[in-house]
């Protein structure tokens, strides 16, 4: 143990004495060099926009509809403009409610055969126009308009006809819808059509009605709602005619599988006007008048 002592305590004083005389240098521990700076990796990138946001409001540029953050401006017709402004105001100020029926089209689909053959052609549409006619008579509360301070029945049955044309939907009037024949309303309607398409209609031809019809089934749509044409009370929208397999009773009540050709109508009316239990009830007397066009003789 001493002998061991002796060297360590030799090897310290050494040290010391080369530390003084400056043959011996503190060694010092190196620093660690500064992290270089590397860039992140894709990963790490954060993702933006695949093109830069416009610092400006876009610029209408005609012609260029594809340009970044450009549109093409289209102009408005008069008749757009009518239209937009009276739709915003209805769906803003007419409280709508909305009730749906279908109706089995046989018995019609059947008449319309049978007059073909005498060279009569009508269509499924206006057998609709009728029926709503021919129903309002029969309910005249809800042959109304609302003119902002309340309800008036009218005197006539005026029904006004959505058509569709290049500078927006116009809608003539079938007048005095209830007291015309199924052929003189097909008349009508084609004649008043050609002239809203070709933009000759007279304001008398377009303005007013009782009660509108818009039918979208020849473009294959079998249900919508529409939205009510102030003053007026209601609308009718009618969707295409599709067959649907039902199940029925024979005559000696044994169950059959029987296809029927059925409509689904949604008519809008006004609640202030014409409530939820006045609306179910005409849908039911125009389902049974359109269901039996011996009513509509």
């Amino acid at each position: 143990m001493v002998i061991y002592f002796a060297l360590i305590s030799r090897d310290a004083l050494r040290l010391v004495q080369l530390k003084q005389t400056g043959k011996i240098t503190e060694s010092r521990p190196t620093p660690a060099p500064a992290a270089t700076p590397t860039a992140p990796s894709p990963l790490q990138t954060t993702a933006g926009p695949s093109y830069p946001r416009p610092m400006i409001p876009p610029v209408s540029t005609p012609g260029q509809p594809s340009a970044v953050g450009t549109f093409t401006e289209i102009p408005a017709s008069n008749i757009r403009r009518v239209i937009a402004k009276r739709l915003t105001e209805s769906k803003s100020t007419v409280p709508h409610a909305y009730a749906t029926a279908d109706c089995d089209l046989g018995a019609v689909l059947k008449v319309r055969q049978d007059l073909v053959k005498d060279d009569i052609k009508v269509s499924v549409n206006d057998f609709i126009i009728k029926a709503a006619a021919v129903t309002l008579k029969q309910m005249p509360d809800v042959n109304v308009t609302w003119d902002g301070e309340g309800p008036k029945q009218l005197p006539f049955i005026d029904i006004s006809v959505a058509v569709a044309t290049d500078k927006g939907l116009l809608t003539p009037i079938i007048k005095d819808a209830a007291a015309k024949g199924i052929q003189e309303i097909a008349d009508s309607v084609k004649a008043l059509s050609k002239k809203a398409r070709d933009g000759k209609l007279l304001p008398e031809e377009y303005q007013g009605g009782s009660f509108s019809i818009s039918n979208l089934g020849m473009f294959g749509i079998d249900e919508f709602t529409a939205v009510i044409n102030p003053p007026q009370a209601c609308i009718l929208a009618v969707g295409r005619f599709r067959p649907v397999l039902k199940l029925t009773e024979d005559e000696e009540g044994n169950a059959k599988l029987q296809q029927r050709q059925l409509i689904t109508v949604t008519m809008s009316s006004d609640s202030r006007v014409v409530d939820d239990e006045l609306a179910t009830r005409f849908l039911k007397s125009f389902k049974a008048n359109l269901e039996n066009p011996i009513r509509l003789a």
